[in-house]
């Protein structure tokens, strides 16, 4: 009797597919349109070197940004409905926005770029940045609301998406920090105030630019990461540390007011050994009148060494742009 037939079982493993790796942004407040895109590609770029080749699906969020009709403003309009699904949805296999979630109709690209450099949209370019030549008030809304007196804390809060506590360091109390003061022509719009705590809106700038006043904040958050954690439990400061975060401030010790100026020019502005050896009696005549015209004082005190760094950035570009020979600081650079 012939021997029955018995079919084989396949012992060979299919080949595991490549577990999917979520990534999350929340464009916040202090970041605009030229800081928050290269951040997306930032985390793009990581996490391909983390795991080559893995499906990527990222979630884009927004705080803040809001125009004077509760819609989104230009910035994270920019974001959400042209540089996302066109710039970053390519290398990403899933994308959702709080309008849409889209996903990437061909195979998702791996060939992620190192670094992204944003441009100006063309016959835009004084919109997307401070006039220094007439230094005018400059503030994110188009049309400032008519109230005469501060918005509530409450308020702000649901403006920011946040708790009540420090845009900067998380903490608390805080204080009502007008982005443009009232002195310079600041509005009482609740989106030319933040929350700073005590500590924070002592620091914060007085100037004419409020988008200046959210670089401020953005780079002191950088700058200040490490306080956050202050209060939080061992297990999770570990945590934090283990994959590559800071827990505690960094101790730039007790500077001299000059030094403290020059910190900020360097690590807000950008600014060179180059820049700095530039500085002549002509720059510091155009200092005092940037100083004059776009700055205000605080708290009656004498103005604050980030208003004074603002002051000095300002008067060199002022400087550069009537002499268009000289090298562009980088950061104001796009190409």
């Amino acid at each position: 009797m012939p021997k029955k037939k018995t079919r084989r079982k396949n012992t060979q493993k299919s080949p595991a597919k490549a577990k999917g790796i979520a990534l999350w942004h929340d464009m916040a407040v202090y970041e605009n349109f030229e800081r928050c895109a290269p951040r997306i590609f930032e985390i793009i770029h990581k996490a391909q070197s983390m795991r080559p080749g893995a499906p990527r699906f990222l979630h884009f969020d927004v705080q803040g940004h809001r125009n004077s009709e509760n819609g989104y403003d230009r910035d994270s309009w920019e974001m959400i409905n042209n540089f996302l699904p066109k710039e970053a949805l390519p290398y990403l296999t899933e994308l959702s926005t709080p309008m849409y979630t889209a996903k990437n109709p061909r195979r998702q690209d791996n060939r992620v770029p190192e670094e992204m450099r944003v441009g100006y949209p063309e016959g835009e370019e004084k919109s997307f940045w401070y006039d220094i030549e007439s230094l005018p008030l400059r503030t994110r809304e188009a049309e400032a609301g008519s109230r005469k007196t501060y918005p509530t804390k409450r308020s702000i809060m649901d403006y920011l998406g946040i708790a009540e506590e420090c845009l900067i360091c998380w903490g608390s109390p805080v204080e009502r920090a007008h982005v443009v003061p009232a002195s310079l022509g600041g509005s009482m719009d609740v989106r030319n105030f933040a929350l700073l705590c005590v500590d924070h809106h002592k620091q914060a700038p007085d100037i004419a630019d409020a988008e200046a006043f959210w670089a401020w904040v953005d780079y002191a958050e950088l700058r200040d990461s490490g306080s956050k954690w202050s209060r939080a439990p061992e297990e999770l400061k570990l945590w934090i540390q283990k994959n590559g975060g800071r827990t505690e401030p960094v101790d730039r010790g007790e500077m001299e007011f000059l030094a403290a100026v020059q910190f900020e020019l360097r690590h807000l502005y950008n600014w060179s050994d180059e820049d700095f050896a530039a500085v002549s009696w002509e720059f510091m005549e155009e200092y005092h009148r940037v100083l004059d015209a776009a700055t205000g004082r605080h708290f009656a005190v004498e103005k604050k060494v980030s208003t004074h760094a603002w002051a000095y950035h300002v008067a060199r570009l002022r400087l550069l742009s009537r002499n268009p020979k000289q090298p562009t600081p980088s950061d104001i650079t796009r190409s």
